[in-house]
């Protein structure tokens, strides 16, 4: 989502850092280019002039601009607001359960903003992670199938949904939900309200009644980050009429310009808690201010691929793997787990996202038309080879490899290029081996940059 404003943001950064010395008419200019990046983002006016005021007081001073790497130093300004503007520094703003069980949840927000799918998903996040008993119910009578949709998603994530009794209102509905999460024993009761294609006056009084009934705990206000601007108007008259204690932005992974995000902490004092980063039900993430400052910036997110990578992979079979690979040995199949674990953490530019100055890389791997589903189609490759082939590549000769193509729906041409990389992946497991600990280490930084299926050298 914040593709552009980066990439923006960057070709100034880059400017300043190659100057040995700057003036204050150079810092003033290179903040002149990020208010544009910033407005053209759709950051909100406001916004934008307390953001530049407050970097520039700091970024003109003389200990700026006379210090050893003034660039850098402007940088780590903008850096520190950027973070300021997000939440401030720390963790995340986590959803506060601290409170008498059940503990009511309301969801709220326009229709089409994503808020069964965000209610569902945030069901799920508080019983796997948190091990939470968790209750969902659509207050949702207009929309139509709303109430089925959200006990379909209940169906496939496993978490209970209210019985559809046909003809009530949302506060009755709200009140036999708090009864029943009470009854059941229930830690978290999820209301999941209705929407309107734009704020008015019934859907206020509507929310408004709902939260006197059931005094929510937490009301999660769901933006969608595709509608720029108005989500901050949107999260702005929520605020004031219902009472926002936080905000979960949907669509992140889409291509909207960003400013949203940027703007609704600085517009309404309440923290985004929570982003949407697809359709599946588990591609939730926590925001961290600092985290998404660093990403804007070019700098990675090293943290957040940690943590992707610890809830994805497997400790047994990544020991295993790790085993093989210190002896040097690495097949076929060893190949397609590492494909799939690869996809499992979101494909190649789930990963290229969050590792720092990437962003020539990510060019190359646009240029060359490196889709994601070139994995999939590598996997459906080895999937089409007998467990002898996967073992011992050097079996496969040209007859096996028409039969591979025909059997995965590739061509001959694609089969010798997997073939070719598994190879190049195996001489360097090979010579890893031979280096001990520290070759280890240090041909995977030297092979970064052609290691992975399909990517481009740097």
């Amino acid at each position: 989502m914040f593709e552009s404003l980066s990439g923006k943001l960057g070709e100034v950064f880059e400017r300043l850092r190659k100057r040995g010395a700057l003036t204050e008419s150079d810092v003033s200019e290179a903040l002149r280019e990020v208010r544009v990046a910033l407005l053209e983002a759709d950051v909100a006016l406001p916004v934008v002039k307390t953001f530049i005021d407050g970097v520039k007081s700091r970024a003109v001073g003389q200990e700026v601009l006379r210090s050893v790497t003034p660039g850098q130093m402007v940088i780590k300004i903008v850096h520190d607001h950027l973070v300021e503007m997000l939440g401030g520094a720390g963790e995340g703003a986590e959803i506060s359960l601290n409170a008498v069980p059940p503990v009511p949840v309301l969801m709220v927000g326009l229709q089409g903003s994503g808020k069964t799918t965000s209610t569902a998903k945030i069901a799920l996040r508080l019983q796997n992670r948190d091990r939470k008993k968790v209750l969902m119910a659509s207050l949702d009578v207009y929309r139509p199938a709303a109430q089925e949709q959200l006990k379909i998603l209940g169906e496939q994530t496993g978490i209970p949904t209210l019985p559809i009794v046909a003809g009530q209102m949302p506060v009755d509905i709200a009140r036999r939900a708090l009864q029943a999460a009470k009854l059941g024993g229930y830690d978290v009761l999820m209301l999941d309200t209705a929407g309107r294609l734009h704020v008015d006056e019934t859907l206020m009084l509507e929310v408004a009644a709902v939260r006197d009934a059931v005094q929510p705990h937490e009301t999660l206000l769901v933006a969608d980050a595709l509608t720029g601007q108005d989500a901050v108007n949107v999260a702005k008259s929520f605020n004031e009429r219902v009472g926002v204690t936080g905000i979960v932005l949907t669509r992140v992974d889409g291509d909207g310009r960003g400013g949203a995000a940027l703007s609704m902490r600085a517009v309404t004092g309440r923290p985004i808690k929570l982003i949407g980063v697809g359709e599946k039900t588990d591609a939730l993430e926590s925001f961290h201010p600092e985290r998404i400052a660093q990403r804007i910036l070019g700098m990675g997110d090293i943290v957040s691929l940690v943590e992707k990578a610890a809830e994805t992979i497997e400790k047994e079979e990544a020991e295993r793997l790790a085993a093989r690979m210190q002896k040097g040995q690495f097949d076929l199949e060893d190949m397609a787990k590492q494909l799939q674990q690869l996809r499992k953490m979101g494909g190649m530019s789930g990963v290229m996202n969050l590792l720092p100055g990437v962003g020539k890389i990510k060019q190359q791997m646009a240029n060359a038309n490196l889709d994601e589903t070139l994995l999939k189609r590598q996997e459906a490759i080895i999937g089409s080879m007998t467990r002898q082939e996967r073992q011992n590549p050097k079996v496969i000769h040209a007859s096996r490899k028409k039969r591979i193509a025909a059997g995965s729906g590739t061509s001959v041409q694609d089969v010798n290029k997997l073939l070719k990389q598994h190879l190049q992946m195996s001489d360097m497991m090979k010579r890893m081996s031979k280096l001990g600990q520290k070759g280890f280490t240090r041909s995977i930084m030297a092979g970064m940059g052609g290691g992975f299926p399909g990517m481009p050298k740097m």
